[in-house]
């Protein structure tokens, strides 16, 4: 199963994010990508040539869907741009999600330069899965 790649951003952070892929796109591009819903739509309105599956708005039950698939080990890395001003009314859920990756380890990076750290990371992670590979075939 390939894993996925969750992409959540406050609406003062969608642009960011929005730019962040753009400088990134060719990483991202082929990667299974799943948003929230409007993350998701600010994103495809970004005119990023990445597909990616949007879940239901997060206010409406896209925290929960994305903590779902955390949960079930769907999701191999996350990048959650916070406005650290921002406390929103479902704020548990946002802390249930948060939560989860905790628990099952999944990285994430709640700003841009976090998020370039974990992109690096699972770059050299692939490049030392790829050369063990040669070498045991």
């Amino acid at each position: 199963m390939t894993k996925k790649i969750a992409l959540v951003a406050h609406d003062s952070m969608k642009p960011q994010l929005v730019e962040f892929m753009k400088e990134r796109e060719d990483w991202f591009w082929g990667r299974e990508l799943v948003a929230t819903g409007l993350t998701g739509e600010f994103l495809e309105r970004g005119e990023l040539k990445v597909s990616l599956t949007r879940l239901l708005p997060g206010n409406q039950g896209g925290y929960k869907q994305m903590t779902s698939l955390v949960a079930n080990g769907e999701v191999e890395i996350a990048f959650f741009l916070r406005d650290p001003e921002i406390v929103q009314d479902y704020e548990d859920e946002v802390a249930d999600f948060i939560r989860e990756c905790n628990r099952k380890n999944v990285p994430l990076a709640t700003n841009p330069a976090s998020a370039e750290l974990l992109i690096i990371g699972l770059i050299r992670k692939e490049a030392a899965e790829k050369a063990r590979d040669r070498m045991h075939s």
